[in-house]
């Protein structure tokens, strides 16, 4: 047991990889609504919550990012995004449908009634739709490289930057 924690691989493997991918992304747009709304927020208990919340995100896409040098590479053409601004809508977009697809699965398995249950189901689907349409936009755009891991994880890293170079109030 002890070699397995001395193991340092050349690489991480391609499932880590896209697992860090999809927390520094999430974390990202998340640091940017967060520093972008803490101004807002007026009392100062769950101001010092946003702070600190910031400051735990900053922290963990700095640590991430670390492991981005040890993802696999592909040799590829360079094509820069076209429009950040609407990369980060979008992007915000497909995490929230990503996410009432895990919660609706999630929610389902709990459900014993089953007039609820199927209401769950239908909008589990609609959640599904959402996201393959949202994910179709991005990718015909080319905001989500998703067949190019090192395109996919440049993105990250561009966020990621953004998102810790953000000034709050």
């Amino acid at each position: 047991m002890e070699q397995s924690r001395k193991h340092r691989p050349e690489h991480l493997a391609w499932h880590e990889t896209l697992e860090i991918h999809e927390l520094v992304a999430f974390q990202s747009i998340g640091l940017m609504k967060l520093k972008s709304s803490v101004g807002e927020v007026k009392d100062n208990m769950l101001r010092n919550l946003y702070v600190q919340c910031i400051k735990d995100i900053e922290n963990n896409i700095k640590e991430l990012v670390q492991f981005y040098s040890l993802a696999p590479r592909e040799d590829d053409e360079e094509r820069e995004f076209r429009n950040l601004g609407t990369g980060f809508y979008a992007g915000d977009l497909l995490i929230l449908a990503k996410t009432s697809v895990k919660n609706y699965a999630t929610a389902i398995t709990e459900t014993a009634t089953p007039m609820l249950r199927e209401t769950l189901i239908k909008h589990l689907q609609k959640a599904i739709e959402a996201h393959a349409n949202v994910f179709s936009y991005m990718y015909d755009k080319g905001l989500y490289p998703a067949y190019n891991l090192e395109k996919l994880l440049k993105n990250d890293l561009k966020n990621a930057n953004m998102a810790l170079q953000m000034h709050y109030k």
